[in-house]
């Protein structure tokens, strides 16, 4: 009781906790020294840090990680912040890289933290057909259908202008060898499974080798959405740390890092997952909880999550990323398209 009340009175008040400030605050039926004695127990323990400035008491990651597992309640969203969530999130769904956005926003404005979405990793997808659109005399878009009704649209220059029949007839070749595997499968396999007709007359098949390591694939540039800096960077942790602000700001501008810190370990599930402080493999972000979970579209999954200091609630962020996850695994958009 006391280890829970102590990281739920840090959260709320981000000052050390002494015993005093529990007698005060809660009804506990317990004495000032009897708590202080337990405190002092728990700190023992390493569940309570004791700062020098100090008499009180703030929690430790492993005391964070005891309340997250054993004592903390779970935490219901409101109405509004369901019906937002819901509105919200079916008026984006025109477009899919626009309804990613507005989510990672959602997630930062309702939890006041930083929101962070990960678009699906197309490269597991499966490729259902590809498709070829001329869009001037010298060049051509190539439109990826996956399974699950995802798309991937790529542009490429051509060298010579081509006609109808012989681009259907490059694309019939194509999916006749590639439909049915995944992307990572195609981007490793391509120049062993068009090895005997590289030399075809359009140049198409060379033109997708040349470029198939980015043609099957997806830049981490590309799959990161997130909004809401500003709220995590008026955090008391680190208004008076500017080179912890500094550290942020570096962290945010890496996509490569941000997509590896969220994939780590989320949840096949779509259950929230929860690493804090020191459970995080990356050092430069030991002061920060990191809260995720997966979302489908179609059979390819997707991340999203949220990222704030220790000092969060977790109860409602577990129930914001779990809904987001659940919202977006269950609209079923006619299409989704990635260009």
């Amino acid at each position: 009781m006391v280890l829970g009340l102590v990281v739920r009175s840090f959260i709320e008040t981000a000052g050390p906790i002494g015993s005093k400030f529990l007698v005060d605050t809660y009804s506990m039926g317990l004495s000032s020294a009897s708590i202080r004695n337990t405190m002092n127990d728990l700190e023992q323990l390493g569940y309570l840090g004791h700062p020098h400035t100090s008499a009180g008491r703030v929690p430790t990651d492993l005391g964070y990680r005891q309340f997250v597992d054993e004592l903390m309640e779970p935490f219901p969203l409101s109405k509004n912040d369901k019906q937002l969530l819901k509105d919200q999130l079916g008026l984006a769904f025109q477009e899919p890289l626009v309804v990613l956005r507005e989510c990672s926003r959602l997630l930062g404005q309702l939890s006041n933290l930083l929101g962070v979405v990960l678009s699906p990793r197309l490269s597991t997808g499966v490729l259902e057909r590809l498709e070829l659109v001329p869009l001037s005399s010298s060049r051509v878009m190539f439109v990826i259908s996956l399974k699950g009704r995802l798309v991937k649209t790529v542009v490429l220059e051509m060298a010579s202008e081509l006609t109808r029949d012989e681009l259907d007839r490059v694309v019939r070749l194509l999916n006749e060898r590639l439909a049915g595997l995944t992307l990572e499968e195609i981007r490793n396999s391509f120049a062993q499974r068009m090895k005997d007709v590289t030399d075809e007359p359009t140049g198409i098949v060379r033109l997708v080798l040349s470029t198939s390591h980015t043609f099957f694939s997806e830049p981490a540039e590309e799959r990161v959405s997130l909004a809401g800096t500003q709220n995590i960077m008026v955090q008391p942790e680190f208004l008076s740390e500017p080179e912890e602000l500094k550290r942020l700001v570096g962290m945010l501008e890496d996509a490569n890092f941000i997509v590896h810190l969220l994939e780590e370990e989320s949840e096949q599930s779509g259950r929230a997952s929860v690493r804090i402080g020191s459970e995080n493999s990356a050092s430069m972000v030991d002061k920060y909880s990191i809260v995720t979970a997966n979302y489908t579209f179609g059979n390819i999954v997707g991340t999203l999550g949220i990222i704030g200091p220790k000092r969060m609630n977790y109860a409602r962020v577990v129930s914001l990323v779990e809904g987001a996850a659940a919202l977006l695994t269950h609209t079923d958009p006619s299409i989704h398209r990635y260009d």
